[in-house]
């Protein structure tokens, strides 16, 4: 029976509750917790600096391009040079993202830049096409403003698109400011002489001002939700981690991804080896040793016991005190369950004679272990209450392991089996060595019927 212990919601939790544990900032939440999210953080650094990259230079490549008409150019070509510039800031972003550097003073610096060049961009317009400060006003470039507020998007850090944001917002400000302050004569409130001339009108600057704020709180509730839900993900995949420390990884993976709620009585009956094993005297031990001695062998030969049993396919189902319980084709599908368990309890057998002999030689103790293995059909599914459940597997094959390890003792044995499951291994595939002895029908306590047993004696 497998013994840990899982809660599954009473209820349906509404929005509110899933995102209560992600609130706290990430600085107070758990180191392993924490670590993830600065990975994924790291990661879409990264991707921005990239993706940033990639505008300027779409940027550089329009401009490049594009037709330039020389009447009324002057001799000036500041362009290239902010373009240039903006790459050179983007490559040291690049560079900045991939050293996990990216603090947010870091950030803060990049942002700074970014929209005093790009703004740059836009102003020297008028003075490469010999224009009056309005010009650039309707430069079409503008539209990109929202490009390097999105971008900061990615980051998954409401303060860097805050902070965007308020840049944008104040820098176009200033930008408007400049050309009114420069031709104030050219304001107008006329919408069709906007569209036709260089004038000025305030509430068309006015209302990008107003777009770049609105469009900064947009992303900024967004993120902020984005935010916690990566949160509540890194939660859930360090949770996932520990149930798969609990249980059969494909039992931890039904767990975490199961479609339905997990609840009492669900269960299915499957083929099924059964492993039970056992250190002979082990109480009486544990009364004549120290604490620390007695947890250190049992430690040994539970990780011992427990990689023999992963490594041929069979899953720990529960550990019984100085007891393990392993099932084969309850997690994990096979057409020979009961050849895949006696393969491995003669693994098992082999593994602790050398758990015996580290024992010995450490604490003057050889520990005998006994090992049982059953098959037939198990009902596997989960049991309990509201409040509390548990996998467990449940079936005459699992009774009889643990009856029948009892007669280890007996035979002098490491290993024992019942003449049904041999056979039944035999036929899936199972080859004797010819190390197994029969010993004649037994009558076995809780067994109705005297059964054959075949063993392997003792090294």
């Amino acid at each position: 029976m497998v013994n840990a212990g899982l809660h599954p919601p009473a209820a349906e939790p509404d929005e509110d509750d899933l995102l209560s544990a992600p609130h706290r900032p990430v600085g107070e939440l758990p180191m392993r917790v924490r670590r993830l999210v600065e990975a994924e953080t790291r990661a879409a650094d990264i991707r921005a600096a990239w993706f940033m990259l990639a505008i300027v230079g779409f940027l550089g490549l329009l401009y490049a391009l594009s037709p330039k008409a020389l009447d009324g150019m002057t001799e000036l070509r500041p362009v290239p040079l902010a373009v240039a510039s903006l790459i050179l800031v983007s490559v040291l972003r690049l560079a900045v993202a991939y050293r996990g550097l990216m603090t947010l003073p870091a950030v803060i610096a990049f942002i700074i830049a970014d929209f005093g060049l790009f703004y740059g961009l836009i102003w020297s317009f008028h003075l490469q096409y010999g224009q009056p400060s309005a010009f650039y006003l309707k430069a079409p470039t503008f539209l990109f403003v929202f490009m390097l507020i999105a971008v900061r998007a990615m980051r998954l850090e409401p303060s860097s698109i805050l902070i965007a944001g308020g840049v944008a917002a104040a820098g176009w400000m200033g930008m408007a400011m400049y050309a009114l302050a420069e031709h104030p004569e050219l304001v107008t409130r006329d919408f069709t002489t906007y569209l036709t001339s260089n004038a000025i009108l305030l509430g068309a600057e006015v209302e990008k001002v107003v777009a770049i704020l609105l469009v900064t709180l947009a992303l900024t509730f967004a993120v902020r939700r984005a935010r916690r839900q990566l949160v509540a993900a890194a939660v859930g995949r360090t949770a996932a981690e520990d149930l798969s420390r609990f249980f059969p990884p494909e039992i931890a993976e039904r767990i975490a991804s199961g479609e339905q709620a997990l609840e009492a009585g669900r269960g299915e009956v499957r083929q099924a080896g059964i492993i039970v094993t056992d250190i002979r005297g082990f109480t009486h031990l544990a009364g004549r040793k120290p604490p620390g001695d007695v947890m250190r062998m049992l430690i040994d030969y539970q990780q011992k016991m427990g990689e023999v049993i992963a490594r041929e396919g069979g899953a720990i189902d529960k550990f019984l005190g100085d007891g393990i319980l392993a099932t084969f084709g309850c997690t994990r599908d096979t057409d020979t369950p009961a050849a895949d368990a006696l393969r491995a309890g003669i693994a098992l057998a082999a593994a602790a004679e050398r758990v015996k002999a580290k024992a010995l030689r450490k604490y003057g103790e050889a520990l005998r272990i006994g090992i049982a293995v059953t098959a037939g059909p198990v009902l596997f599914g989960t049991v309990g209450d509201d409040e509390r459940l548990e996998f467990t597997v449940i079936g005459e094959p699992v009774n009889l392991a643990v009856k029948i390890e009892k007669q280890n003792k007996a035979l002098m044995a490491c290993l024992v089996t019942d003449q049904a499951t041999f056979d039944l291994a035999r036929e899936q595939g199972f080859e004797d060595d010819g190390t197994f002895c029969v010993a004649p029908a037994r009558g076995i306590e809780g067994v109705a019927d005297p059964i054959v047993l075949i063993f392997r004696a003792e090294p």
